[in-house]
């Protein structure tokens, strides 16, 4: 079992109980206490859980909140200029949809002063509520479940919806982005949402601020070659680009 599958595997159980020992996961995942321990430490080291003696803990609802007040603060002029960007792939009349990303609410709180006609799906809660008053968007929320401290509706309930609606264009954010493990993010149930949206939208594109870049997540939810575009606020390495023209992805910083 690779690393991303063990800390998936972690995060799935921590979301059904809450609290998990080390010898306990040991058993389940037929994986030793010392790799488990160290799992459980970078799992910590990225906000993802809290470790206790002889095991974890998912962090508290009022935590999380905190949590995502944090990550809206946290490089906001890079999410603002990568917004700016992405407004030139939105067109009048055009279906988009919005992850529940900082980043993607950036793009929202540029739409909503816009006139310009949309529809846009979304199960991010605050990106719906920056667009319910321009009368010229048509604003969905997708269904789904809402964690507690969490701004986003997760799950696979709101994907039947995009059965009779086509999407031009998916904006997309993640908590990591590497060459190996792609697009990845620490919710297994935002994960699952964001696979099924990618599987039917025409246009991916993936708005990751230099931060997230070869940073990654427990949970893979697109590789690159699912991504059409990459937009980021800095420049990236050769290696990168290199790989990012082999697999027809077109940057932009």
């Amino acid at each position: 079992m690779f690393a991303t599958e063990r800390r998936n595997a972690i995060s799935k159980i921590l979301q059904d109980k809450k609290r998990v020992t080390v010898k306990d996961l040991s058993k389940m995942l037929n994986v030793s206490e010392a790799t488990l321990r160290s799992d459980l430490s970078n799992m910590e080291n990225k906000g993802l859980l809290t470790r206790t003696h002889g095991g974890a803990v998912l962090d508290s609802p009022i935590n999380a909140e905190n949590t995502f007040s944090a990550r809206e603060k946290k490089n906001k002029e890079s999410k603002i200029a990568i917004a700016n960007k992405a407004m030139t792939f939105i067109n009048d009349k055009d279906c988009i949809l919005l992850d529940a990303s900082t980043t993607a609410l950036e793009i929202a709180r540029l739409l909503k002063d816009q006139n310009i006609r949309l529809t846009v799906l979304t199960n991010g809660i605050s990106a719906a509520i920056e667009l319910r008053d321009n009368p010229a968007i048509t604003v969905i929320l997708l269904g789904g479940m809402l964690r507690n401290g969490s701004m986003a509706l997760e799950g696979p309930f709101g994907t039947s919806i995009l059965n009779q609606i086509h999407v031009d264009t998916m904006f997309t954010s993640a908590r990591g982005f590497t060459l190996d493990e792609g697009l990845t993010d620490f919710s297994v149930y935002e994960v699952e949402l964001k696979k099924a949206l990618i599987s039917k939208v025409d246009k991916v594109v993936a708005i990751i601020d230099h931060s997230k870049i070869e940073d990654n997540s427990i949970a893979s939810f697109a590789s690159i070659q699912d991504i059409d575009v990459f937009i980021s606020d800095q420049d990236i390495d050769d290696k990168l680009k290199e790989a990012f023209h082999k697999n027809g992805v077109e940057f932009i910083a």
